[in-house]
């Protein structure tokens, strides 16, 4: 079936402007930027998820703290504002962390990590934010025998690290779910939900201020070193200065190999009409994803669009990143060539909007937080595609190191977690890193082709090709 509109001309496509997200709820009045130089008990460097859920988690807890943040644009310029509206449970690095510290560790991170999904709706409707969520799970979809294979072992997996909750379901099961093409087999979790990015970061930043935390935009931080974070109109000066950049975190002086930006694009068709929503089906509103190599994801949003993501140009030379999110065209064919691919009777559905964003990634691809009690500098990141919960795991893991070191309190179940003060070596000089990237992608994306064309029941030896190159495992 299709739309019945393929004859007609296609809209032309919005490209950039940081997100369709923020073009849809609009971009806040700025903030004041640092007036000069000033003290604060905690500085907080990045004015995303990370930084702004720390500071809300810090002020709850500890009320008379004089915290600080600091944002180099307005809240929710990077990630926090970019992503695919995907709060789902996945953690970057738990199969290393389990490796590292024992299958138990690893399984109280993943439940961690289950929690803080139903976390970010507690906080969502404590706040009384408009975010558009939508608890439906997450569903993982194949369409190629190889791919079954993955979802099989994936949801073996996952069972093994504590999801009893998850469930298998065939081809006919999957079908009476959601209207993906040739779809084989899916995996479904409860601990997955659908959100607005920009409305949760603006609501966020709204209910930090209103608990008292100071918020400077237009204000980019420039070096932090222990009890100072240096920005062109001054330096805050406090005992704990905490470093929530995550893929702008190359743009700090001295940590330009610590962490990578990846680059990730989306693009979000028009509203569709409720004859295509009758072909499609995905009434349970989940969270979507297939088991290519290259994951692409998906989310129906609240106003009946699809919004799909995956990666573009991965890597930029010199970790550079992007001013305002613009997407090659190519990238933008492709990711409309995926959408149609998954579901063909979106053939004529205009594509409203593209753009692209930045997460960060360790040399190890694992997320980590820390707090370095010599310094007091913290940090968090590397979360690679599972950035809006982690964020959150991390920010109250931030809140009770802080409050572990000051005294206030002794050490909880989030400070015993693997992720911990991890630390790792630091990505190699150009242009071997672009080289490691992009060689690595390559390798998946060759491995998806052929998996395809010749319905090859196991996966590619690419695949172990690119996470041998990437250093995946």
């Amino acid at each position: 079936m299709s739309s019945g509109r393929s004859a007609e001309p296609r809209r032309e496509t919005t490209d950039g402007g940081i997100s369709f997200w923020f073009a849809q709820a609009g971009i806040p009045a700025p903030r004041e930027p640092l007036p000069g130089d000033t003290h604060a008990d905690v500085c907080i460097v990045g004015g995303g998820y990370t930084g702004l859920w720390t500071a809300y988690y810090l002020k709850k807890a500890v009320p008379f703290l004089h915290i600080t943040v600091l944002e180099a644009a307005f809240c929710g310029y990077g990630a926090s504002g970019r992503h695919g509206g995907r709060l789902s449970n996945g953690v970057a690095g738990r199969d290393r962390y389990a490796r590292l510290h024992g299958h138990d560790a690893a399984v109280r991170l993943q439940r961690a990590m289950n929690d803080t999904v139903g976390e970010v709706v507690r906080d969502v409707t404590e706040e009384k934010i408009d975010a558009d969520v939508h608890r439906g799970g997450a569903l993982d979809v194949a369409y190629t025998p190889a791919q079954l294979a993955r979802l099989k072992d994936h949801h073996s997996v996952e069972i093994a690290f504590g999801e009893r909750d998850r469930v298998l379901r065939g081809a006919r099961e999957t079908a009476g779910r959601i209207g993906v093409r040739g779809a084989v087999g899916s995996t479904w979790t409860p601990h997955g939900a659908r959100l607005h990015p920009v409305k949760l970061v603006t609501g966020l930043a709204a209910a930090v201020e209103a608990l008292g935390v100071t918020v400077h935009e237009s204000t980019p931080v420039t070096e932090i070193r222990p009890k100072h974070a240096v920005t062109p109109y001054g330096t805050v000066r406090a005992p704990y200065v905490l470093r929530c950049t995550e893929g702008y975190t190359a743009g700090v002086k001295g940590h330009r190999r610590t962490w990578i930006p990846l680059h990730s694009s989306m693009i979000v068709t028009e509203p569709l009409p409720a004859a295509l929503w009758e072909t499609l089906g995905w009434e349970g509103r989940e969270i979507l994803g297939d088991l290519a190599h290259t994951g692409p994801h998906a989310t129906r949003t609240a106003d009946d669009r699809i919004a799909l993501g995956g990666r573009g140009v991965p890597y930029r030379y010199g970790s550079r990143t992007d001013d305002d999110g613009r997407t090659r065209p190519a990238t933008v064919e492709a990711l409309r060539g995926h959408l149609v691919r998954l579901f063909p009777a979106t053939a004529g559905a205009a594509v409203d909007h593209a753009w692209s964003g930045v997460t960060g990634a360790a040399r190890d691809w694992c997320a980590s937080v820390g707090l370095d009690r010599s310094t007091g500098l913290g940090w968090a990141g590397g979360y690679v595609d599972s950035g809006v919960t982690t964020a959150n795991l991390a920010a109250r893991t931030l809140r009770d190191l802080i409050q572990q070191d000051s005294g206030q309190a002794g050490p909880t179940g989030l400070t015993a977690l693997p992720w911990v003060n991890h630390r790792v070596r630091r990505w190699e000089p150009e242009p071997l890193r672009w080289l490691t990237v992009h060689g690595a992608d390559a390798a998946r994306r060759a491995a998806d082709r052929r998996e395809t064309a010749t319905s090859r029941a196991d996966s590619d030896p690419l695949a172990r090709v690119a996470d041998r190159i990437a250093g995946v495992r």
